[in-house]
């Protein structure tokens, strides 16, 4: 196996790294639909042999859809469906029931790898009255992660993987005002940070409350900047891009100076969800943020204090108990 990953490398040369630690494991992906990277996770993990994928997202057709491409390929892989609506948290509490309760033929979860989520949208709520980025990209997670934790826990090796972003720079944790007044103060761009900061906090504090009783690893990670249908509602090329780097530029981080992205192919894109999901040599890293396929370098890559902070990360994880109405005391 390679000392060390770099930007340029590809799922499936992980994979053919990984293959004997994927083999017979059960994999959980949130997101997971053609032409995303959930997708391109499943399609990659299809070929190393694993017990049961489990493919999640809130629109059934595109589920089977990916379902059936996956076994145009891998036509023996075990494939199963769960309808999630991150953005709703009874719908999301449905869909954790269904797999604790109903699904008795996968008594584990090796890794559940939480893909799912929104960008930059014009402001709105959920239907329990949240920002629609912090409800769907982060309070969905959080309850559906812990309402199915029990089943993660009897893993010999469990996982999480938080896939968030090196868009966390554009904001902390609005710990006092996380429905941006109501929408009166809105910034899609600063909304989508504050969920980014969030599912890196949630990964540090899920390492921090459960490695050493149950040995549980969990990470977040950027992916990178990829073109797939979770951004295909935005202008690249102008209005949305000027609006990001202008959001930048007022933050004063140098992401505000550029002029154009550096796009990467979905191969290499989802390259880093294997290196969080399976790399043996990381364990000593547990909680730690992720990016082609090593660990962030705060002198090197894009890393703020607040999306690494254990005191905001214990805030967050009391203030998303207090929003579901549920605790959950590791």
């Amino acid at each position: 196996m390679p000392a060390q990953y770099d930007t340029n490398t590809t799922a499936s040369e992980l994979v053919n790294d990984y293959k004997s630690i994927i083999q017979g494991k059960t994999i959980l992906i949130t997101g997971a639909s053609p032409g995303s990277l959930g997708g391109y996770y499943a399609q990659n993990i299809a070929n190393a042999s694993p017990a049961c994928i489990i493919l999640a997202g809130r629109n059934i057709t595109k589920l089977k859809q990916c379902t059936e491409e996956i076994q145009a390929e891998s036509p023996n892989v075990n494939i199963r469906t769960l309808k999630l609506d991150l953005s709703s948290l009874q719908g999301t509490r449905d869909a954790a029931a269904e797999i604790v309760d109903n699904w008795n033929d996968i008594p584990v979860i090796d890794v559940l790898v939480n893909n799912a989520g929104i960008m930059a949208p014009d402001y709105g709520v959920s239907v329990d009255g949240f920002e629609s980025q912090f409800a769907t990209n982060h309070l969905g997670p959080f309850i559906f992660t812990n309402l199915i934790m029990k089943k993660i826990l009897k893993s010999t090796s469990p996982r999480i993987v938080m896939v968030a972003s090196d868009g966390h720079r554009l904001s902390p944790l609005r710990f006092d005002d996380y429905n941006f007044d109501e929408g009166k103060t809105y910034d899609k761009w600063v909304a989508y940070g504050q969920s980014k900061t969030a599912n890196m906090l949630m990964a540090l504090s899920l390492a921090n409350k459960l490695s050493m009783k149950h040995g549980l690893l969990a990470f977040s990670l950027h992916p990178g900047v990829i073109l797939t249908n979770l951004g295909s509602h935005l202008d690249w090329d102008d209005v949305d891009a000027k609006g990001l780097w202008s959001t930048d530029r007022r933050l004063g981080n140098a992401e505000g100076w550029k002029t154009s992205f550096d796009f990467k192919a979905p191969e290499r894109g989802v390259a880093t969800h294997f290196y969080a999901s399976f790399d043996p040599l990381i364990k000593s890293h547990n909680g730690a943020y992720l990016i082609d396929s090593h660990i962030a370098d705060p002198l090197v890559d894009t890393l703020k204090p607040w999306a690494t902070s254990d005191f905001e990360a214990e805030r967050l994880w009391r203030l998303s108990e207090k929003l579901v109405g549920e605790d959950f005391p590791y």
